[in-house]
C-alpha cells in the first residue's frame, strides 16, 4: 500500500467519530425535535458526503473508500457501514435501554477496531470499505 493510501489509525478514526457526534448532538439543540431524525439521517450517509468523508473525516482528512474498488464511499456504503451505530442512536430515545444499548454498539465497535488486523470494524466488514488517511 502506498504512503499516500495509508489505513487510518485508531486516534484519527476515533477523532472524527467524535466530531461528528459533536455535530449531531448540536444539531438535536438547535432543532429539537426534527434534530434527532437529522442527527440519525447524517449519521447514516455522512460518510457518503465529499467523496466518501463525513464532515469530522474531512477535518481530520481521512476518508473511507470501497475495499475492493478503491472507489470513495457511497451513500449505500456508507448505510451500511454505518447501521450498526444507527441501531443504537435510534433506541437512544427510550431511557436506560437506548443509552446502554448505543454505548455498547460504540464499545464492540471499538473493541472489533482495535483488534483487526486490517483496522475494520463490524460496520467495515459489513459494507467491505476501508478508512484511508489522504
Amino acid at each position: 500500500m502506498s504512503e499516500e493510501q495509508r489505513r487510518a489509525g485508531l486516534l484519527l478514526r476515533t477523532a472524527a467519530k467524535i466530531i461528528d457526534f459533536i455535530l449531531i448532538a448540536a444539531v438535536i439543540e438547535i432543532i429539537p425535535r426534527a434534530g434527532y431524525f437529522a442527527g440519525l439521517a447524517y449519521l447514516l450517509i455522512g460518510d457518503g458526503f465529499f467523496d466518501g468523508r463525513s464532515i469530522g473525516k474531512k477535518l481530520i482528512k481521512i476518508w473511507v473508500v470501497s475495499s475492493e474498488t478503491r472507489n470513495p464511499c457511497s451513500f449505500r456504503d456508507s448505510i451500511l457501514r454505518n447501521s450498526t451505530l444507527a441501531i443504537g442512536y435510534g433506541l437512544w430515545i427510550i431511557p436506560w435501554l437506548g443509552w446502554v444499548f448505543l454505548f455498547s454498539a460504540c464499545a464492540v465497535e471499538f473493541i472489533l477496531l482495535l483488534g483487526s488486523k486490517d483496522g475494520m470494524r463490524l460496520g467495515d466488514e459489513i459494507a467491505k470499505t476501508i478508512v484511508l488517511e489522504t
